[in-house]
């Protein structure tokens, strides 16, 4: 019985460590990098958790869709990405933590909502 609690919690154990990270998403306005309430309040969480987990990089990465104007595009998605980026740090984040990635714009699968985002992960560094 002993063994078979072991193993249980030795499993349990491994169960959470594998966990893939959250991803938090904060969503844009059409053709905005401006955080609204509900962006600010999802940023305002990652640094909290971000507080939680002082080893942990956090990963931002900025969407657009594809338009007519694709470096207009691109730009879009660095300046949404910066906007968290400095909102979290803002909000406490040290900006060694913070890796920024810009994504190329897309509208796969007709996504047009779906890429004016920021994505953002705590990941083991």
């Amino acid at each position: 019985m002993r063994r078979l609690i072991s193993v249980a919690c030795l499993s349990l154990l491994a169960a959470c460590a594998t966990q893939a990270p959250r991803k938090y998403v904060v969503f844009f306005s059409n053709q905005s990098a401006e955080l609204d309430s509900a962006g600010l309040d999802v940023v305002a969480q990652v640094a909290q958790e971000a507080d939680k987990h002082p080893s942990r990089i956090v990963r931002v990465e900025g969407y657009a869709s594809a338009g007519k104007d694709l470096s207009a595009d691109a730009l879009l998605a660095i300046q949404r990405a910066k906007a968290v980026t400095a909102k979290l740090q803002q909000d406490g984040v040290r900006s060694d933590r913070i890796v920024e990635t810009p994504r190329a714009p897309s509208n796969m699968e007709g996504m047009v909502v779906g890429s004016r985002r920021v994505e953002i992960e705590l990941t083991s560094p």
